[in-house]
């Protein structure tokens, strides 16, 4: 082969190499700037859901802070009028009756816990507005609400004392059977935070009203010997008692 040959060979080589280098690296040039693109569109929505979450738990918690403050706010009786005299305005910030701070405060609670359902506000807007619920008596719908609590507040306090009222709310209207369920549980569990001599009171006397004395009999046992000190402890003496006569 003569040496113009294989001269021009080895450009024509050369050239190859050069051209498949460069198309080699306008490929991953590419595919550099699709990946590229698609972090920064990752940090984008990252970004962007922190800020939606930030501002829906704000959101949250104005609403929330909006009931409590109905909700807390002092009961003041209006003052007696005077002879020929119209009723004297209501003090601002405050309610004539406990009824009437308690029927102005649900409907906040309850707009927060549909507004905000999924977040800790509204979850403890949801708590607060099922006790309204079981203070005016409504113990059906304040077990739905306490029943919702258990369900979306995980493992948090708000689910462990959502139980309680749950079965209190139950035995309101006689499922005896499901609150005393309920009770046994919380009385077991070693991560409920409840205090367990208050629980094992609710238990007994769940049982009693159930007819069932010798389990309202064991409860009562058991604040008197594993509690005695307990705020419970003469309560549940006198109760036992009468739980024997009963028998």
């Amino acid at each position: 082969m003569k040496s113009t040959e294989r001269h021009k060979l080895k450009e024509n080589d050369f050239a190859r190499s050069v051209r498949q280098a460069r198309e080699a690296f306008e490929t991953k040039g590419t595919d550099i700037a699709r990946i590229g693109g698609v972090i920064v569109v990752a940090i984008v929505l990252v970004a962007g859901y922190g800020w939606w979450r930030q501002s829906r738990n704000a959101a949250g918690n104005a609403a929330l802070a909006d009931a409590l403050a109905i909700s807390e706010a002092p009961v003041v009786a209006p003052a007696a009028p005077a002879p020929g005299s119209a009723l004297p305005a209501q003090q601002p910030g405050t309610y004539p009756t406990e009824r009437a701070k308690l029927d102005a405060a649900l409907p906040k609670f309850l707009d927060a816990a549909d507004k905000h359902g999924s977040t800790e506000a509204g979850v403890a807007a949801r708590y607060h507005a099922a006790g309204i619920l079981a203070g005016l008596g409504r113990y059906a719908d304040a077990e739905k609400a306490y029943q919702t609590v258990v369900d979306k507040a995980g493992s948090s306090i708000y689910a462990r004392t959502a139980r309680l009222g749950l079965a209190d709310a139950q035995v309101a209207q006689g499922k005896y059977d499901s609150a005393i369920s309920v009770y046994r549980e919380l009385t077991t569990d070693a991560n409920s935070q409840l205090p367990v001599d208050g629980v094992l009171m609710q238990l007994g006397r769940a049982c009693v009203k159930a007819g069932k004395k010798d389990d309202a009999q064991r409860a009562f046992n058991r604040i008197v010997d594993e509690f005695p000190t307990s705020s419970y402890a003469a309560d549940a003496k006198r109760e036992l008692e009468d739980a024997k006569k009963a028998g």
